[in-house]
């Protein structure tokens, strides 16, 4: 894995990926405040109680709704382009996940299934109509889990680098895990570290879902990934296979950091999956159909 790979996937695991979007200050008032960023935004930020816990979430824009779950060690600031390109057409709802961003600790260990619950009673607080919703790597994983659990709050899921189990990793990525959990023992005693180590190891312990469940998901679903991704290749066609009305993406020469680092591709094909009507595909009499038209048209 490249250094660079490395360096972006420890980011999002131990301490999340704060790449706040840039904002320009106007030369005609140069003591004016700069813009909020997204994920810290004051003049739209809410908190509701699930579980016992206080919970962080940003409502932007309008239309169908649209939630966004980051990754491992994230927060609602993963999602800046993803946020600034979507709230053009949709409601888009970004909740920080518990243990993270600015959402409250909770007690006990942390699982995707909590975390899921959390993601339904947002919606649920919101008096939201069905959702679209576009998880990334952890989020991906919870995205699964609400269209397993809570079929009737869904209404279509991309999912980005999900996993089933915690050994759906490439060998090195999960040893670079856990070398991130060697700390001194005067560190993991800060609050700061304890909230990082518990949420980092989460990855290392968690999930374990059925691939059969998935067969439950009645939403349309994207099942997408990256040629380069931290996640076992076999694995994401895995999840695609058993999910009955899915799309599979596999985005060419990308890692794990697709939607960072290609937001404008990444946000594309998740807006089209989206907004077109889904049918499914017979790969036989799809393929005639289209070989019969193509050579009608040539005549």
């Amino acid at each position: 894995m490249r250094k660079a790979t490395r360096t972006a996937f420890v980011a999002m695991l131990l301490i999340g990926s704060f790449l706040g979007l840039a904002q320009t200050q106007s030369t005609q008032k140069p003591a004016s405040k700069p813009a909020a960023k997204y994920g810290s935004n004051p003049a739209v930020g809410e908190t509701f109680t699930h579980d016992g816990v206080k919970l962080y979430y940003e409502i932007y824009g309008s239309g169908e709704p649209l939630l966004l779950v980051h990754g491992n060690g994230g927060s609602i600031a993963d999602w800046n382009a993803q946020i600034a390109y979507f709230r053009r057409g949709y409601q888009v709802i970004a909740m920080d996940s518990r243990d993270q961003g600015k959402s409250a600790d909770s007690p006990g260990k942390i699982t995707y299934e909590k975390m899921a619950d959390d993601l339904a009673a947002l919606l649920e607080h919101l008096k939201s109509p069905p959702a679209n919703v576009l998880g990334w790597s952890d989020g991906g994983i919870e995205a699964l889990l609400l269209g397993i659990r809570y079929p009737a709050k869904i209404k279509k899921i991309a999912a980005m680098a999900a996993n089933l189990n915690p050994n759906a990793a490439y060998p090195e990525v999960i040893d670079m895990a856990k070398s991130m959990m060697v700390s001194p023992a005067a560190d993991k005693e800060s609050p700061q570290r304890k909230r990082e180590l518990k949420v980092a190891q989460l990855v290392l312990d968690e999930p374990h879902i059925d691939p059969v469940s998935l067969e439950k998901i009645a939403a349309p679903t994207l099942v997408l990934a990256s040629d380069h991704d931290l996640i076992i290749d076999e694995h994401t066609l895995d999840i695609y296979h058993h999910i009955p009305n899915s799309e599979l993406c596999i985005f060419p020469n990308a890692t794990h950091m697709v939607p960072y680092d290609e937001p404008e591709l990444f946000n594309a094909t998740v807006d089209r999956f989206f907004r077109a009507p889904f049918a499914r595909k017979d790969r036989v009499k799809d393929f005639l159909k289209s070989f019969q038209a193509m050579q009608a048209s040539q005549q």
